[in-house]
């Protein structure tokens, strides 16, 4: 955190992400930038789960439930649930909380901490998966509607990701809905990781990172690259997700350069060793801030125009089609050849990630616990 940047004044959050403590994607490093570490931007009791056979010692600011056994449907799902309860109540006094944050409109820890401390206001954040999930399984469509109906406010960091709540839950009231967009750390649009000069531009170094699931799009990304010539492809991910790419990789005769699963600053490095970032998503991105971090760091973006990432980069990327191999080449064929084409999107992605300092995020969000309590 920046020197200059204060921590948001207002009421302890308890908020609670059921995922195990250092899984990857954008929503758990949100989670950790806004209320863990020395100084949290939101004051918080913060949850997340134990990993399995973890000895390290959590964040600082952040609680690890000991609770196994997360499922998405049946009576499993409840058991799930009400261990998570249980688990919650024995570590919360709920006298000290003001204001529930509940991460995701569906998955196991939000019921949980509705139960658990059931007379608190309810902020509840949409983070995308929780939307992409309960399209596809009744139980957490059941826990969407559930907790969109005794949550206080929702709030969205893009207008794409209130449309499509919408969509699954119509008869949400729209006056709860607040449109608050995720944000990255300040010193990244302050102090940006300097670009080395680059000696030789007679090829693009195209760079994914992220998880490796189906509504990525690396697939569609590694089938439209097999004609393309003069880029080289390297991917930050979880490394048992890559493993999982490599038959692909292997059978299109596409040659990418495994990074590992980076670290934050990790990650920032690499950006600027880089000439563009991919994001081929093929569904929808809450607001995708990776690719926001990424312009921070002088990485222009090229991107599948699906909701959310349309609406947080727009004309600061360059949308293209990575279903078509047609439409990709010839995209990056501009990136390579076109005078100062990649220069004028680098400054572009620089204003771009200007618009979207963290604290901005964090102070938005306690002015809502405010207003509720």
């Amino acid at each position: 955190m920046s020197p200059l940047v204060r921590p948001a004044t207002g009421p302890l959050a308890a908020t609670f992400l059921d995922l195990p403590a250092g899984s990857p994607g954008g929503s758990v490093e949100l989670f950790l930038d806004l209320y863990t570490g020395d100084r949290p931007l939101i004051p918080a009791r913060a949850f997340m789960l134990t990993p399995p056979g973890s000895t390290r010692r959590p964040r600082a600011g952040l609680d690890l439930l000991p609770v196994a056994g997360k499922c998405l449907e049946g009576p499993a799902f409840d058991r799930y649930v009400a261990a998570l309860r249980e688990a919650l109540a024995s570590a919360i006094d709920p006298s000290q909380i003001g204001v529930l944050h509940l991460q995701h409109l569906a998955f196991g820890a939000t019921p949980a901490l509705l139960r658990a401390l059931p007379a608190h206001p309810r902020i509840a954040l949409v983070h995308g998966t929780d939307l992409l999930f309960a399209g596809v399984h009744r139980n957490q469509l059941q826990v969407l509607r559930e907790t969109a109906r005794a949550a206080h406010a929702i709030v969205v960091p893009t207008s794409a990701m209130a449309d499509h709540l919408l969509k699954l839950a119509p008869q949400v009231d729209h006056r709860k809905i607040a449109h608050i967009p995720w944000g990255i750390p300040d010193h990244l649009i302050t102090d940006p990781p300097p670009r080395p000069a680059r000696t030789s531009t007679s090829h693009l170094r195209l760079l994914y990172a992220g998880r490796l699931t189906a509504e990525k799009g690396v697939e569609a990304l590694v089938k439209s690259l097999v004609p393309v010539r003069g880029v080289e492809l390297s991917i930050a991910a979880p490394r048992s997700q890559f493993h999982g790419l490599a038959p692909l990789l292997q059978r299109a005769g596409v040659r990418a350069r495994y990074l590992g699963w980076l670290r934050r600053p990790q990650l920032w490095k690499a950006f600027t060793e880089h000439d563009a970032l991919v994001m081929p998503s093929t569904t929808l991105e809450a607001m995708g801030l990776v690719a926001l971090e990424a312009q921070a760091c002088g990485l222009p973006v090229l991107y599948q125009p699906v909701p959310g990432l349309s609406e947080a980069l727009a004309a600061s990327g360059m949308a293209t089609d990575f279903t078509h191999p047609a439409a990709l080449t010839r995209d990056l064929d501009r990136l390579r050849t076109t005078p100062g084409l990649l220069p004028a999107l680098r400054q572009a992605g620089y204003a771009n990630a200007a618009r979207y300092p963290l604290p901005a995020t964090a102070q938005a969000l306690a002015d809502l616990g405010h207003q509720l309590t």
